[in-house]
C-alpha cells in the first residue's frame, strides 16, 4: 500500500474482520460511536475515478475529504481499495464511495421480484467497503427515483435543477425512467412501504454492526407525499425518520441529512431543518450533511447558490456546531456557473468554509 497513511490499530482490526465477512461474520459487535474523530469535516464530490487534477483542486480548496460515486460495475473490493489508495496518496481521505445499483432499489422498496437478491447485493457492497477500510455509506429508500422537471435559471443565468409538481411526469435513477401516473402499474399503500423497509433494515443491521459500518439514510427527493402511485411516507418527514430509527434499533443507522430536501418539503417535514439537526444531532444520528439551498418549498422549487435561497445557511452550520456534529458536510447539487463545474464547487466550498470559521469562532474550536 505504497503512499498510504498507516492504518490505526482499531481500523486494522476491522479490516481483518471484514476480510472474512464473505464467509462468516465475526460475533463481536462494533462500538456505538463512529470511528471518525471530532469536528465538522468538509467534503467534495469528485468523479468515479478522480483525476490528478480533480484531487489537486480539492487540496487547493483546503478540503480534507472526497465523496466518490459509483455503480455495480465498479463496486468491487479491489476497486474500492485502489480508489482509497489513490486518494490517500495525495493526502486526502475518502468519506464514502457510492453504488447506484444498491442506493435506490425499487425491488426492495416495493417488494418486487429479485428483492432478496438485491438485499444480498447490498450486504456484499457493505462488506467490500469495510474490507477496503471505508466505514460510512449513504442509502436512499425511493421506489421510483428522483423526480425533477426542466432545469431553470437562477442568479446571473445560472442553470439549476428544479421541480414543479404541476408539471411532474417522471422520476429517474441510474439511467431508468419511471413514468407517471403509475410508475409500477398500481398504487401502493403506506403499510406496504413500511413493511418493506422493516424487511430490509432488519437484515442489514446485523451486518452493519458486525462490520462497523455506519449507514446514513437520505431523504426522499422531492418529499412529495406520493409520486407515481408510490407513497413517500418514511424518509419525507421528521416523524418518519424517528419511527424508522426506532425500528432499526441500532446506532449504526442514522441520517444523511440533505438540507435541500428538507427545505423542499417545508412544513410537510413536520420540523424545520434547524430543529431536526438539534434533535437527531443530540442523539448521534447525523452522519453526513448535503449542504444546499432552494428558492422556495414545494410545490415548486429551484436549487440555488447557498446565499441565494430562502434558508439562512449560517443557521444550519451553527446548529451543526452546537450539537458537536462530527461527520462530513458536502457541497451538493451546485448550480452551473460560467467557468465550468470547478467554479460552482469553489463558490460553495468557500461559502461553507466561511460559515464554519464563523461558528467556530463564535462557539470555540
Amino acid at each position: 500500500m505504497s503512499g498510504m497513511r498507516p492504518i490505526p490499530r482499531r481500523q486494522f482490526q476491522r479490516l481483518a474482520l471484514a476480510g472474512v465477512a464473505t464467509t462468516a461474520l465475526p460475533s463481536a459487535r462494533s462500538a456505538k460511536q463512529p470511528p471518525w474523530g471530532p469536528g465538522i469535516k468538509l467534503s467534495v464530490q469528485v468523479s468515479g475515478d478522480p483525476s490528478d487534477e480533480e484531487l489537486q483542486f480539492v487540496r487547493q480548496l483546503g478540503v480534507e475529504y472526497v465523496n466518490i460515486p459509483g455503480g455495480a460495475a465498479t463496486g468491487t473490493y479491489d476497486n474500492y481499495l485502489r480508489l482509497r489508495q489513490k486518494v490517500e496518496a495525495t493526502g486526502l481521505k475518502v468519506w464514502n464511495i457510492g453504488n447506484s445499483s444498491v442506493h435506490n432499489m425499487e425491488e426492495v422498496t416495493l417488494n418486487l421480484s429479485g428483492r432478496d437478491q438485491k438485499i444480498e447485493e447490498y450486504k456484499q457492497f457493505l462488506r467490500n467497503l469495510a474490507r477496503a477500510g471505508i466505514f460510512y455509506t449513504t442509502y436512499a429508500h425511493m421506489g421510483n427515483g428522483i423526480w425533477s422537471t426542466e432545469p431553470e435559471l437562477g442568479r446571473g443565468g445560472s442553470r439549476a435543477r428544479a421541480f414543479n409538481l404541476a408539471k411532474a411526469e417522471r422520476g429517474n435513477w441510474a439511467g431508468k425512467a419511471f413514468h407517471a401516473p403509475l410508475t409500477h402499474g398500481r398504487r401502493y399503500t403506506e403499510k406496504e412501504i413500511w413493511d418493506n423497509y422493516v424487511y430490509f433494515v432488519k437484515q442489514v443491521v446485523p451486518v452493519a454492526e458486525e462490520l462497523g459500518m455506519w449507514i446514513g439514510i437520505h431523504p426522499d427527493d422531492p418529499p412529495v407525499p406520493e409520486l407515481g402511485g408510490v407513497p413517500r411516507c418514511i424518509f419525507s418527514s421528521f416523524d418518519g425518520y424517528r419511527k424508522a430509527f426506532e425500528i432499526a434499533g441500532s446506532p449504526h443507522i442514522g441520517m444523511c441529512l440533505c438540507v435541500g430536501c428538507w427545505l423542499e418539503g417545508g412544513k410537510l417535514m413536520g420540523r424545520d431543518v434547524v430543529e431536526t439537526i438539534r434533535y437527531f444531532g443530540k442523539q448521534g444520528k447525523l452522519f453526513k450533511i448535503h449542504f444546499r439551498n432552494v428558492h422556495a418549498p414545494l410545490p415548486h422549487f429551484r436549487e440555488t447558490f447557498l446565499d441565494e435561497g430562502y434558508m439562512d445557511m449560517y443557521q444550519v452550520m451553527r446548529a451543526l456546531r452546537e450539537v458537536d456534529f462530527s461527520g462530513a458536510v458536502i457541497a451538493d447539487h451546485v448550480p452551473a456557473m460560467v467557468g465550468g463545474r470547478y467554479a460552482g464547487t469553489a463558490h460553495s466550498i468557500g461559502y461553507m468554509k466561511a460559515l464554519l470559521n464563523r461558528v467556530n469562532a463564535e462557539l470555540g474550536g
